[in-house]
């Protein structure tokens, strides 16, 4: 091609000069054409010498300036780049599919099923009432098969419909807390895990598995802790990894749990966090969220639940950090999809700040701190110091030496040997030895 070139150029000149004779300088004209012609013959020689080399000169004031000098080679690289370009950037992340976390909206309850091809992993089910609630979602996923089913704790708003999943659901591992309840409830799950003719396995912080593309490390509960009766701080926390991404889940992991994660050495960062323990401010300590550091927080709780969940603290600190907060109670179901690079959501964030509002039996009297509206505050504190002042019936743990409000879950799940009845106040009780539980804090 470029001989061919350059004998077309040698003609082109050659026509010129003779069109071009017969005026002007005879003797110029012959010198510009020998150095036409000895640009041409050394083109020719760089296209002898590299076949396959494309070579453009230009003579501008008796210098030549070379335009192109390059192979078939280089252009069909150059032509390929931008494909390169994102063929690295898959390597690069690991990732070539998606992962779905979804939020299940199971009331005053947890459970998340996340997707990554044809994995699936289900944390938790819901009280007791939900289990065909989450088996009639997951087989609209086209969930048919889980690799995992995870049980974070023996709560009943948590595992309450896992022994439906369990006996629905064809499942490759079972996953539960080491902390056990003679509860009809466990019994349940235990019950139907011994029909599948499967074992349950107990892991411990720093323990690491896959789901497909994705990769799952344990970050609690921590080997060997002894968290006496707070079945909450034995959670299983979660955090998985996929690409560029990360979320953390930790069931309903308390302020002693969070601290034994902060301590671990393990990275606790993440995109996304499951606030623990339904927002409430027994959880989510200012310290953990630091450390996590999170882009969005999801809180799974019921509409107008009687824990007053979630707690104006957590809100409180959650918007001074500028995370962006979504809600079960407000939104229903929640969805978030990652490539690895970016994560979307099937919703926009909520945009109320609403607290919730601790009533009835139920309320655990934890401190509310919306500063937002320091009266209405006062005069809820009022309400519940009033109400604790006219409740004089503890339960006494006359083992672990902690004192509850009858209604406190804790009390459930007590040897009826260690369990004792007394009327009589706070402070006197306290006086004989006596710890107030953390969770209903009488």
């Amino acid at each position: 091609m470029l001989k061919r070139y350059a004998k077309l150029v040698i003609s082109f000149m050659c026509m010129a000069v003779l069109c071009g004779c017969g005026g002007g300088n005879s003797q110029g004209t012959e010198d510009g054409l020998v150095a036409e012609q000895a640009v041409i013959t050394e083109a020719e020689q760089n296209a002898a010498q590299e076949p396959g080399r494309r070579e453009i000169t230009e003579e501008k004031d008796g210098e030549t300036e070379i335009l192109v000098d390059e192979t078939e080679q280089e252009v069909m690289a150059a032509g390929t780049s931008e494909e390169n370009t994102i063929q690295k950037d898959e390597a690069d992340n690991g990732v070539t599919g998606t992962l779905q976390v979804h939020f299940i909206d199971v009331g005053q309850g947890d459970s998340i099923l996340v997707s990554q091809g044809e994995h699936h992993m289900l944390i938790d089910a819901g009280e007791n009432d939900c289990g065909t609630k989450v088996q009639a979602y997951l087989t609209s996923q086209k969930v048919e098969h889980l690799d995992y089913i995870v049980g974070t704790h023996p709560d009943s708003d948590h595992i309450g419909g896992l022994d439906v999943v369990i006996y629905k659901f064809d499942c490759d591992r079972i996953l539960l807390s080491s902390y056990q309840k003679d509860t009809r409830t466990y019994e349940d799950v235990l019950m139907a895990i011994r029909e599948k003719n499967k074992q349950p396995e107990y892991p411990q912080a720093g323990e690491e598995f896959s789901l497909g593309e994705a990769s799952v490390q344990v970050l609690a509960p921590k080997a060997g802790a002894d968290y006496k009766e707070e079945s909450n701080d034995y959670s299983i926390a979660l955090k998985i990894t996929y690409g560029e991404n990360a979320f953390l889940f930790t069931g309903d992991c308390e302020e002693e749990a969070e601290n034994d994660m902060l301590s671990s050495g393990l990275d606790l960062t993440a995109d996304v966090m499951k606030a623990g323990h339904h927002g409430s401010n027994s959880s989510n300590t200012e310290g953990f969220l630091q450390a996590v550091s999170p882009k969005s927080v999801v809180i799974s709780c019921g509409e107008a639940n009687e824990y007053g969940h979630p707690r104006a603290e957590v809100l409180n600190n959650l918007r001074s950090m500028g995370v962006s907060v979504y809600r079960t109670d407000e939104q229903g179901t929640i969805v978030a999809n990652s490539d690895g690079k970016e994560i979307t959501w099937n919703t926009s964030p909520s945009d109320t700040w609403q607290a919730g509002e601790p009533k009835g039996s139920g309320a655990d009297h934890e401190e509310v701190t919306d500063t937002t509206d320091t009266a209405e505050v006062q005069v809820e504190e009022e309400a519940v110091g009033a109400a604790i002042q006219n409740t004089q019936d503890y339960i006494l743990n006359t083992n672990t030496k902690k004192f509850h409000y009858p209604y406190c879950s804790s009390v459930n799940q007590m040897s009826e040997k260690n369990k004792q009845l007394i009327n009589d106040t706070s402070e006197n009780i306290q006086a004989m030895g006596y710890e107030p539980c953390k969770k209903c804090n009488p």
